[in-house]
């Protein structure tokens, strides 16, 4: 079995975007005509200059080679050019080669990828979400309204959730880390306090920032927001200071959680020996893919930390989580995102019920994809995947995160999610 054809799609999800403003696809093929689909995720540079790095790493390293070689490929990739060491662009391309390369494993052999990476721990797998506005909701009041947080809240508790993320704690801007601005915190205290109201116990809630803080921004605003019980505190200062992070999980009482901009083991391994977060949340299009991740779970493992796979991308990516997220003892949650365009793309064929997802039983990655519906949505913009603030953050007026991509114009036909 040998590696044969690329096929690169760079896909952009309608209006609004949730999931980013394009997802990188792959496709692989066998010579003996297996086919196998991964995801980068990648945002450093623009979808060309992506499209050309992985180009060029699968005509140096893949081409030809067996899929099974996954050690092989890696160090490869990770050792290009004299480096062996993480590179978000390279890790990125190798990523979604190697989860293609697990799906025609397990296609081959008729097998999920979790049979092939430790067989199966985990029946079922929890599921958690961002708080998206619902159809009646301002898309641009939601950001920083208590009340409709609330009442989306509990619009993902009614349908099986039993953890919810908002992150309405200010801009993330390209500046580095920023002391929260008083209304900012208050504001952050005023959402936990109603959504703990709404929920209850039914659910938690996962705090989300993005590295914004500095470190006693951060400890501020862990402090504020404990009386709550989140369940973490996501990636509260840059995430290239891993001291200044073991500072504030060491600072303050709510759990540390960071991983989604981190790549390999070796980034990982000094989150864990540093003390700097106890939930580690790779995002295995950027990670290193399903193999690399494997192994960051049981560096976890020693630890005793656990692992909660990220998800802000399309649906080939996240069905490369759940595949891992089957496999490991230490899962606490796998992050998702249900909009008609993720379950059309895939053509329904792995879903969230009642908060969780079923460990599939289907070959490969366990999905089937609208390789049709991929085409007829291309991106056409010049924006990244994801794009940081330039303006600093206001202490005079409010600040708003708009979460995550701006609304878009749509591309291409309707969807069909029938």
């Amino acid at each position: 079995m040998k590696l044969q054809d690329l096929d690169i799609i760079i896909t952009a999800p309608p209006a609004p975007g949730w999931g980013g403003r394009y997802w990188i696809l792959i496709k692989l093929t066998t010579a003996c005509g297996i086919t196998g689909w991964g995801e980068c995720y990648a945002a450093s540079v623009g979808p060309d200059a992506m499209r050309a790095v992985i180009s060029d790493l699968f005509q140096r390293y893949f081409q030809g080679e067996n899929p099974e070689n996954i050690e092989r490929l890696f160090r490869r990739c990770y050792s290009s050019g004299f480096t062996q060491r993480p590179d978000l662009t390279v890790m990125g391309a190798f990523s979604g080669l190697e989860i293609a390369c697990w799906d025609i494993l397990g296609k081959a052999r008729d097998r999920p990828v979790w049979a092939l990476i430790g067989g199966m721990m985990n029946e079922r797998i929890r599921a958690y979400t961002y708080l998206y506005p619902l159809p009646h909701h301002d898309i641009d009041r939601f950001w920083t309204s208590p009340d409709m947080a609330a009442e989306a809240a509990l619009d993902c508790v009614a349908r099986g959730y039993t953890a919810v993320k908002f992150d309405p704690a200010g801009p993330y801007t390209m500046r580095g880390g920023h002391e929260p601005a008083l209304a900012d915190l208050m504001l952050s205290v005023e959402f936990c306090k109603a959504i703990r109201a709404a929920v209850g116990t039914r659910a938690d809630l996962l705090f989300g920032t993005h590295g914004q803080f500095t470190t006693s921004g951060a400890l501020r605003l862990g402090q504020a927001i404990a009386p709550y019980q989140p369940l973490w505190f996501e990636e509260p200062v840059p995430p290239d200071n891993i001291p200044a992070m073991a500072q504030v999980a060491q600072g303050q009482p709510v759990p540390v959680a960071t991983g989604e901009r981190l790549s390999t083991k070796a980034e990982f391994a000094q989150v864990l020996r540093q003390g700097a977060a106890s939930i580690l949340q790779p995002a295995l299009g950027r990670a290193g893919g399903i193999w690399e991740a494997k192994k960051i779970a049981t560096l976890a493992e020693t630890y005793n930390a656990q692992m909660a796979p990220h998800l802000y991308a399309g649906p080939i990516e996240w069905a490369a989580n759940i595949q891992l997220a089957v496999s490991i003892p230490n899962l606490l949650i796998a992050e998702t995102i249900e909009t008609p365009f993720h379950d059309a793309l895939i053509k329904s064929s792995m879903r969230v019920e009642g908060g969780y997802v079923t460990a599939p039983t289907a070959p490969g990655l366990g999905i089937e994809v609208d390789e049709a519906l991929a085409r007829a949505h291309p991106y056409t913009g010049d924006g990244l995947h994801l794009q940081m603030q330039d303006a600093p953050c206001h202490y005079d007026k409010p600040n708003s995160f708009g979460g995550g991509a701006p609304v878009q114009i749509p591309v291409g036909p309707p969807v069909n999610t029938d």
